[in-house]
C-alpha cells in the first residue's frame, strides 16, 4: 500500500442524502480475489441487523490519487454497494451510520486535481453513502481493509470512457479478510437515486452531462413518482414548469402543451411511438421522464416544436429485488403493484424483471368508473463483456367511458340557472352508448455491441399494437334555455399498429487537439391506422345538464356511415451529430437529420403525399467554472400532418427556436437551469371550432412562443429534497386567415410554478417519518383560440406523510389538500374540465 504523506483529517457540513422509498438498484461490475470464507462471513453479516459506526473520515495524497479512510470498530462488516453515475463513484454501506465527532457529514472540495469532491453522508437511516465525483470521467478505485478502517484509493482518469447505458444493477462488494491486502478492481457503470439525475440520453442519444448539454432539459425521476403516488404520465409532467396538461386526468389519451405548443411526441426509450399518445401511459414500469424543451428533429424526425418527452422504462438488474405495494384511496379506488428483477442463472448473464400493476377507481365524476391491468416483462441476456441484448414486452388494458367535461356556462361562465356540480356526467351510464376500451401491446428489442472502449453499435426496434373500442358520446350545442345540451354519438372500433427501428454508431476519437464524440444514424418508422368495424355517427337524445335522466332509449338510428380511410405513414431518416470539446470548458454540438416521410390516405379515392425535410442544431457550451455552464442553441423541427377524418393532407408543419441558458450546480447534488427562448411555428393544425363532433381540423398560418422558465432539482440539505420551477409563457397567433392575430393560445397559461419538496426526518426516535408538501400554480388561459373566455388561474396544495422502516413503508398523500375547486383545461366552451376535489391515498409497500 502506498505511503501516506498526509493523515490530517479534513471535515465540513454540506448535503446530499435521503431516505429512500424505493430500492433502485445499480450495476456493478466486479473483479476480487478473496476466500470462501470471507464469503461465509459476509452472508453471516448480512443477517446482522446491527449498525455500524463510521466514527472518522480521513482523505490523503498518495502517489496516485487520493485515499478515503471510512474509520469503524467493525471494518470488516462495512458491506460497499457500488452505484455510480457518470463522473460520480458512489459507494453505499447499508446497515451503517455516520457518527462523527463534529455530528456533521464530511465533504471536501477539489482534493486533488481531477477530483472535484469527496463526500460521506447519511443516505438514508442505515446507510451511510460514500460519493467521490470526478472531474471528467468516473475515477478508477482500488479497496484495501486494514485495522485503521476500510481504505479506498481513488484516482482521475484522463479519459472519458463511456460505459454501456444498460442495463444497470447494484452489487455488493465482498470483503478481502484483514490478512488479506489484496486490492479489488472495481469496474462500475449504474443509476443514481434521489431526485437530481446528472446525465440524460434524449438531447443527443448518448449519455451526455446535463451539464454539457445546449438545450434545456428536466428529469423527472422514479423517486418522485412515487413519492407523488403518480398513476399516468400528464400526473408525472406537473413537475416540469411549462408543461400543461390539455385534456383532464380523467381522459383516455395523453395530452400536453410544452412552450406554448400542443405536443404530441412522445418516445420510449428513444423510439417514436405514437400510440403513447392514443392510450395512457402507466407509471408503474418508468425509470425516469426526461423532458426536453424546444424542437429536437435533429435526432428523433417528426416532432413538435415545443419539445419532446421521453420516457425511460425500467430493466432488469443483476441483484434480486423484490417490491409488493397496495393503495386504497377516495371514490372507492384500489390498486396494487408488483416488481421483481434479479438474475435467472447463476453467472447472472441472464437477467429478468417483471412489473405489474391493477387499479380501479370511481372517480368523482357519476357513473364515470377506470379499470387497468398492466404487465411488462423483459429479459436482459449479457452475451459477452462487449455484447448484449434487452428484451421488452408490454401490454395494458383500461377501460372506461369519455370524460367530456361540462359547457363553459354554469362552470366558468355565469348561467341563468345557477352554477353546475364539478361532479355532472353529461354521457349515458351504459357501455352500449358511452365506452373508451384500450388495450395495447408493446414489444422490442435493444442490442448494443462495443468494438473498442471508444466505439459502440446500438440497434433498436419496437412493434406497438392498439385496439380501440369507443363510443364517443361528444356535446354539440347548449340551447337558448343554456340547460338543454344537445348530444352526439360517433361509434368506432379501429386499430394502429407502429414499428420503428433505429441502428447508430456512437465513437469517441481525437482530431489534433479536439475531442469528438460522433453519432451516425439511420431509422425507420412506419404507422398504420385502419378500422376494425363500423364508423358511424348516430343520433342521441337531448341532456337537462341541471336534471338529467339517464336512459338506454336515448340512442337513435345512425345519421351518417363513416367510410373507411386507413392511414398509413411511412418515415427514413439519416442523423449526423459531433460533439466537440475544444476545451474542458468549451464545447459544440453540430448536427443535422434529412428526412423523406410519405403519408398515404386510403379512400373511395387515394391521397399520397411524399415530404422531404432537413433539420439542423447548433449548440454551444462554455463553462466559466466547475458549477456554471452558459448555453445557446439554434433548432428546427417538422411534422407532416393528416385529417383523416375528412381524407386531407396538410403541408408540414415547421418550427425554428432560438435559446440561451445558464445551468448551474449548486452543489454536488442541487442544480438549476433558466432558459430564454423564442420559437416560431408555422403552418399550425387545429380543430375546427364550427365542428361539433370534433373530427375536422383546420390549418393556421403561423404562431409564435417566447418565455423564460427556471428550474431547480435536487437536495438543499440532508433529508430535504426538492423539485420544481417557474415558466412565463408568452404564446399568441401572428398571423390566420381565421383567427385574430394577438390572440393567446389556448390552455397556455402565461404564468405557472410548480414545487414539490420532501423532507425526511435524520435522526432520533423519529427516524423513518418523512413528510412532502407540493404547491403547482396555473394562471389564467384561454378556454379555444378564438379567446372567447378563460378559465380562472388556481393553485393546487398536495401533502404527504411517509414513514420507512426496514423493508416496510407507507405513505399517506393528499391530493388538492384544500379541497379547492379549479378547472385543468377546456376543449371549446362546450368541453370544460373541473380538477378533481381533495383526493387521499394510502399505500402499504414491502421490498426486499
Amino acid at each position: 500500500m502506498e505511503s501516506r504523506p498526509s493523515k490530517e483529517t479534513i471535515s465540513a457540513g454540506i448535503v446530499l442524502a435521503l431516505v429512500s422509498l424505493l430500492v433502485q438498484p445499480a450495476v456493478a461490475e466486479t473483479k476480487s480475489h478473496h476466500s470462501s470464507s470471507t464469503a461465509k462471513l459476509l452472508l453471516a453479516q448480512q443477517n446482522d441487523v446491527a449498525l455500524v459506526q463510521v466514527t472518522g473520515v480521513k482523505v490523503n495524497n498518495t502517489e496516485k490519487g487520493i485515499e478515503v479512510i471510512l474509520e469503524s470498530a467493525k471494518p470488516e462488516a462495512l458491506q460497499p454497494v457500488i452505484k455510480s453515475a457518470e463522473n460520480n463513484y458512489i459507494a453505499d454501506f447499508p446497515n451503517a451510520v455516520l457518527a462523527l465527532p463534529e455530528g456533521k457529514d464530511f465533504s471536501i472540495a477539489n482534493p486533488l486535481s481531477g477530483i472535484v469532491s469527496v463526500s460521506v453522508t447519511q443516505a438514508d437511516v442505515n446507510t451511510v453513502r460514500l460519493t467521490v465525483t470526478g472531474e471528467t470521467s468516473l475515477p478508477t478505485a482500488e479497496l484495501f481493509d486494514s485495522d485503521e478502517g476500510l481504505i479506498f484509493t481513488l484516482a482521475p482518469v484522463a479519459e472519458t470512457t463511456q460505459q454501456p447505458e444498460q442495463p444497470t444493477s447494484e452489487t455488493p462488494l465482498e470483503q478481502p479478510t484483514t490478512q488479506s491486502d489484496e486490492p479489488i478492481e472495481l469496474v462500475v457503470t449504474g443509476e443514481q437515486d434521489g431526485y437530481r439525475i446528472p446525465t440524460a440520453s434524449t438531447a443527443t442519444k448518448t449519455d451526455t452531462p446535463l451539464r454539457d448539454v445546449p438545450q434545456a432539459i428536466q428529469v423527472i425521476p422514479q423517486q418522485v413518482l412515487q413519492d407523488q403516488q403518480v398513476r399516468r404520465l400528464n400526473e408525472a409532467l406537473k413537475n416540469a414548469p411549462g408543461v400543461i396538461a390539455d385534456n383532464s386526468e380523467r381522459s383516455a389519451f395523453e395530452g400536453f402543451t410544452i412552450r406554448g405548443f400542443t405536443n404530441r411526441n412522445i418516445l420510449r426509450n428513444g423510439l417514436r411511438d405514437d400510440t403513447n399518445i392514443t392510450t395512457n401511459i402507466n407509471t408503474e414500469n418508468i425509470e425516469q421522464i426526461e423532458v426536453l424543451r424546444g424542437p429536437a428533429s435533429v435526432l428523433f424526425g417528426q416532432g413538435g416544436a415545443g419539445g419532446t418527452i421521453n420516457i425511460i422504462t425500467k430493466k432488469p438488474q443483476s441483484i434480486p429485488f423484490y417490491s409488493f405495494e397496495g393503495t386504497i384511496g377516495s371514490f372507492d379506488s384500489y390498486g396494487g403493484s408488483i416488481d421483481f428483477t434479479g438474475p435467472l442463472n447463476d453467472d447472472k448473464t441472464v437477467l429478468y424483471r417483471l412489473n405489474a400493476s391493477i387499479f380501479t377507481t370511481n372517480t368523482f365524476i357519476d357513473f364515470f368508473e377506470r379499470d387497468r391491468f398492466f404487465i411488462a416483462p423483459s429479459l436482459t441476456w449479457l452475451i459477452g463483456d462487449n455484447t448484449q441484448l434487452t428484451l421488452e414486452a408490454e401490454y395494458s388494458d383500461q377501460r372506461q367511458p369519455n370524460d367530456r367535461g361540462l359547457p363553459a356556462r354554469g362552470t366558468v361562465l355565469p348561467n341563468r340557472n345557477g352554477q353546475l356540480p364539478i361532479s355532472r356526467f353529461i354521457g349515458e351510464p351504459f357501455d352500449e352508448i358511452d365506452k373508451n376500451n384500450r388495450q395495447s401491446l408493446r414489444v422490442g428489442y435493444n442490442f448494443e455491441h462495443r468494438f473498442s472502449e471508444n466505439w459502440q453499435f446500438r440497434n433498436n426496434f419496437n412493434f406497438s399494437y392498439l385496439s380501440v373500442d369507443q363510443n364517443s358520446l361528444f356535446p354539440s350545442e347548449l340551447l337558448e334555455d343554456e340547460r338543454t345540451l344537445e348530444r352526439g354519438l360517433y361509434v368506432s372500433k379501429f386499430a394502429q399498429q407502429t414499428y420503428n427501428l433505429d441502428t447508430n454508431v456512437v465513437g469517441n476519437f481525437k482530431s489534433g487537439s479536439l475531442d469528438h464524440k460522433l453519432l451516425f444514424g439511420i431509422d425507420l418508422s412506419r404507422d398504420i391506422s385502419y378500422d376494425e368495424g363500423l364508423d358511424s355517427l348516430r343520433e342521441l337524445d337531448t341532456i337537462n345538464i341541471f336534471n338529467p335522466i339517464y336512459r338506454r332509449d336515448s340512442l337513435g338510428a345512425i345519421t351518417e356511415v363513416i367510410p373507411d380511410t386507413p392511414t398509413i405513414s411511412e418515415g427514413l431518416g439519416i442523423y449526423l451529430q459531433d460533439q466537440i470539446s475544444f476545451s474542458d470548458n468549451f464545447k459544440l454540438v453540430l448536427g443535422g437529420r434529412f428526412d423523406i416521410v410519405t403519408q398515404e390516405l386510403q379512400g373511395e379515392t387515394t391521397d399520397f403525399q411524399q415530404d422531404e425535410a432537413f433539420s439542423p442544431r447548433v449548440g454551444i457550451v462554455y463553462q466559466p467554472s466547475e458549477a456554471v455552464s452558459l448555453y445557446a442553441n439554434y433548432s428546427r423541427s417538422f411534422q407532416q400532418v393528416t385529417d383523416s377524418s375528412s381524407n386531407r393532407l396538410f403541408i408540414p408543419e415547421r418550427g425554428t427556436q432560438y435559446e440561451v441558458g445558464m445551468k448551474v450546480d449548486w452543489t454536488s447534488n442541487l442544480s438549476s437551469t433558466l432558459a430564454l427562448y423564442h420559437i416560431t411555428r408555422s403552418n399550425v393544425l387545429f380543430t375546427d371550432l364550427d365542428d361539433p363532433s370534433g373530427r375536422t381540423s383546420l390549418q393556421a398560418g403561423e404562431q409564435r412562443s417566447r418565455g423564460i422558465e427556471l428550474d431547480i432539482t435536487g437536495e438543499i440539505l440532508p433529508g430535504w429534497r426538492i423539485i420544481g420551477g417557474y415558466a412565463y409563457t408568452d404564446a399568441i397567433v401572428t398571423e390566420d386567415n381565421r383567427i385574430p392575430e394577438e390572440n393567446r393560445i389556448n390552455n397556455v397559461p402565461e404564468h405557472a410554478f410548480s414545487l414539490w419538496s420532501r423532507y425526511d426526518i435524520q435522526q432520533g426516535n423519529l427516524q423513518g417519518l418523512g413528510f412532502g408538501l407540493g404547491l403547482f400554480y396555473v394562471g389564467e388561459r384561454q378556454g379555444d383560440l378564438n379567446n372567447t373566455f378563460s378559465l380562472p388561474s388556481y393553485v393546487r396544495t398536495d401533502a404527504a406523510l411517509f414513514y420507512r422502516r426496514n423493508n416496510f413503508r407507507a405513505a399517506l398523500n393528499f391530493q388538492n389538500l384544500f379541497d379547492n375547486e379549479y378547472f385543468e383545461t377546456a376543449e371549446g366552451d362546450l368541453r370544460v374540465f373541473p380538477g378533481a376535489p381533495r383526493t387521499v391515498k394510502f399505500t402499504l409497500g414491502w421490498q426486499f
